[in-house]
This record gives structure tokens, sequence and C-alpha cells, in this order.
């Protein structure tokens, strides 16, 4: 079966690649190698800098893959840097070793590596200093990101401390100066236990080294960067970590690689203008299992919703399509991550979601059809409020079918705001509540006027 699969794969590549493969006794993918003759012409043009990220399977195997990364990279595709795809028989040092040497010898240009970026916590750092004996191995500034991410939401913390922790994480990952490293840095300590701070490895953001390799981005390129990466590496599970079957999974993973060549043309192999750069977010193929898991909620939303209500959920559905992301989930809630929008859904029934969008008209949001899709579950009647299931909210249908109130908007957009301000003057020591307290205070009498005192 894994014969037939990939060797039908290499017939439709119209330059054949380099696949080296191995099936067991059981007639399984047991390793596999891949590199087409485009991702080997991008990594003999920029061999400086190797990524390499690890995808997990339901069966155990790993995915490693290689990509380009640094300065004068400016490839306008996501997986675009992708260079080399590899599953090595175990992850032990002879696997990893033999896996390197296969890709050395393909290509060349590896005597030209000077640095290496990986997981934090790749363990076989000896095997991978042996095979690459001259270039230097760091940690990658978006694997501590996600590392972090991660621990933020698994360490349960207050709302506001969480939601503080990750917009000063996303901040410092966009500017990581030494003075922001080191803010985050005490941040953590200010807000994380002592007892689980040693999770966290923050010592890490106080390793110069490691930022020196990805400072020479501006705000701008390193927002990109960690979204560019955070789709390619979505994208890789997506194909490859969610199905039990290697060979399906790699088979899926490399005919969208295919089925997106046509883009090689607009791949600069030089500096791309970064004035003029717009990201063009490249998302796989709909598999026919998804395609039905969307009919269906589309299906349950027109039959349990008002017209009305279920026109503004199928608005939120189509921003689902292609662009969700599970960060990760519990028995009680699940972490949602759109692009770069993280919300928390508590799939309890009523179903809720910390958006603003279900907050306001408390309906199924992206992030809660999101979280459907990825169960392969659809909408049922306990998920909505009684007043907006069919037939009992026929007398809103005015509402929602004339244009916004804007007064209401603005009421409710004040009254989050108060809340979010409150909770942020209630969490905190009491020198950062008078810092807090007086620069709002400075805000209200520079909106209003010190000659009107208003009441905070």
């Amino acid at each position: 079966m894994a014969l037939t699969m990939l060797n039908e794969l290499l017939i439709e590549d119209p330059s054949p690649p380099m696949l080296l493969y191995q099936v067991s006794k059981t007639a399984q993918l047991d390793t596999l190698n891949y590199q087409s003759c485009f991702m080997q012409g991008i990594f003999a043009h920029f061999p400086e800098i190797l990524f390499i990220h690890r995808t997990y399977n339901p069966r155990d195997k790993v995915l490693y893959t290689f990509l380009v990364d640094g300065p004068q990279v400016q490839l306008e595709s996501h997986l675009a840097r992708a260079v080399y795809f590899a599953i090595p028989a175990k992850e032990d040092a002879e696997g990893l070793a033999q896996m390197f040497q296969v890709f050395k010898k393909f290509n060349p240009a590896w005597e030209r590596v000077c640095t290496i970026l990986v997981d934090p916590h790749f363990l076989p750092l000896p095997t991978l200093a042996m095979e690459f004996p001259a270039a230097e191995v760091l940690p990658s500034a978006f694997h501590i990101c996600k590392f972090l991410q991660g621990k933020f939401y698994q360490l349960s913390l207050e709302q506001p401390v969480e939601r503080a922790l990750l917009t000063s994480l996303q901040s410092t990952m966009c500017s990581a100066t030494a003075g922001n490293l080191r803010k985050l840095y005490t941040l953590l300590s200010n807000c994380i236990p002592p007892a689980q701070l040693p999770e966290l490895h923050s010592h890490w953001l106080l390793n110069d080294r490691i930022w020196l390799a990805h400072r020479w981005r501006s705000r701008s390129e390193s927002s990109r960067y960690f979204q560019d990466l955070e789709v390619t590496t979505r994208v890789l599970s997506q194909f490859f970590g969610t199905t039990s079957s290697v060979e399906q999974g790699m088979t899926s993973l490399l005919r969208y690689m295919q089925q997106n060549s046509r883009d090689k043309a607009s791949f600069s192999l030089g500096l791309s203008p970064q004035n003029n750069y717009v990201p063009s977010y490249v998302t796989p193929e709909s598999p026919k299992v998804e395609q039905l898991v969307e009919a269906r909620i589309q299906h349950s939303l027109n039959a349990i919703c008002t017209g009305p209500a279920a026109q503004l959920c199928l608005g939120e559905l189509a921003v689902v399509q292609k662009s969700v992301h599970l960060i990760g989930s519990g028995s009680e809630k699940v972490n949602i991550q759109i692009l770069e929008d993280t919300h928390r859904v508590q799939p309890q029934p009523p179903a809720s979601c910390s958006c603003y969008f279900n907050q306001a008209f408390h309906l199924p949001c992206r992030h809660i059809l999101a979280m459907l899709s990825t169960r392969c579950q659809v909408l049922q009647p306990d998920m909505l409020p009684a007043q907006w299931t069919a037939g009992c909210a026929a007398s809103l249908d005015n509402i929602l079918s004339s244009k916004w109130s804007e007064t209401l908007d603005k009421h409710l957009a004040v009254a989050l705001l108060t809340q979010e301000v409150g909770q942020l003057l209630q969490h905190c020591n009491q020198e950062e509540f008078e810092r807090r307290y007086s620069t709002l205070r400075e805000l209200a009498d520079g909106w209003i006027g010190p000659y009107e005192q208003v009441q905070l």
C-alpha cells in the first residue's frame, strides 16, 4: 500500500524528486527521505541557517521538516522554506545519524550551514553536533514562544494574568531586545508561583545568543515570521499529525506541495521589496471529511438557529475554514487560535467564548465553530441560548436585519473596557497599581480636561 501510494505520487511529479523510503515487514512505511528539485535549489541558495521542526504522528512516527531561515530568505508562501522531509526509523542516535547523512549526501551545500535552530527540548544534540561539526546549534525563538504559550495555558492562571503574560510574550517576540526580554523574565518571576516557575525555563530569555539569531528582524518582519511558521507547522500537523496512517499523511502532504508548485514562479531567490510584501495565506486543500463536517455544521446552524442568527454564524464559519489551530484541550476548556487571535472556549452547553462576538450576541462564534469542526461535531440545540433557537426569537429578526445600533455598540465596548481596566487594577502589586492609576488619571484629564474632575 505504501509503495503504491508513493509511486503514484512520483508519477504525478513533473520533475522527479529524490525519494528514499523503506517499508517494514508489516508493509508500513518505516523510513522516508524526500526532497524535490526545487527544494534542493532553495537550500543550495540559502544554506547558512537551517530550521528543524518535528511533527509527531499517532503511530509514534516523527516527521522532520528542514526549513531555511535567515535575513536573505523572503519566500512569499507558506512551506516555501521547507527544503527536506524525513521520517527516521527510530528517533535515536543511529536513526537520526542516518537521516542527517542522507540529507548531506544529496545536499553538498550542507558544509555551509552556520547555524541550526531547533526545539529547545531536542534531545539528540550530540548527534546533530557530530554530523554538523561547524554549525552552532541554538534553540529557536519560535519554539520557545510556542513552549511558553502552551505553559501559560496549562498553568490555569487567572485570566487577567494569563492575558498579560500572552500580550507581553507576543510583544517581546516581535521586538526581542535585551530590555524587553528582561521585562518578560521579571514578569514571569512575579506572576508565576515559585514552585511552577522552573517548568517555564525562563533562563532562555536571558541567553542573548539565542536572540541574536532573531533580532535582525523588524517588528513587522517578526510578526510575519511567527505567523508564517504558525501556519506552516499547522499544515504539517493537519496532514501528518492527525492521521494514524503515516503513508496517507505523507501522501496528502506531498500532494499538497505538488498542487501548490504553480506558486514557484512567484518565489524570489533574492531580497523581496519588504514595503510591498503582502503575505498570501496558503491553506491546504480540504479533505472530503472536513468538507462533510463543514456541510453538516452549516445544516445544523440553519436547522437550529433563526435566519439572522444563522447568517451571523455562517459568516463566522467562513473565517474558520482552513484557519483554525487547536492549541490545547482539556475536559472543561479548549484553547482555540485563529491565526494570531487566541480565545478560550467553554464547550459545555450553552457553549461560550471569551471573544467579542460571543459576548455581544451569545451566538456560536468562529472559535466555537472551529472547536466543532476540529472534533467533527455539529451544533446541538443545548449549545444555543433559548432566545436564538428557531421559532423562539422571531421578535429579534428586525433588530438583526436593521443597522447595528451605534449607541449599543459603544455601550458594549465601554462595558468590556471598564471591566478589563478594573481587572488590571485589581490584580497587581501596589507599585504597579500606582503607575497604572496615574496613567489612567492622565488619560482621563487629557481627554475630558482637568477642569472637570472625572471619577475613576
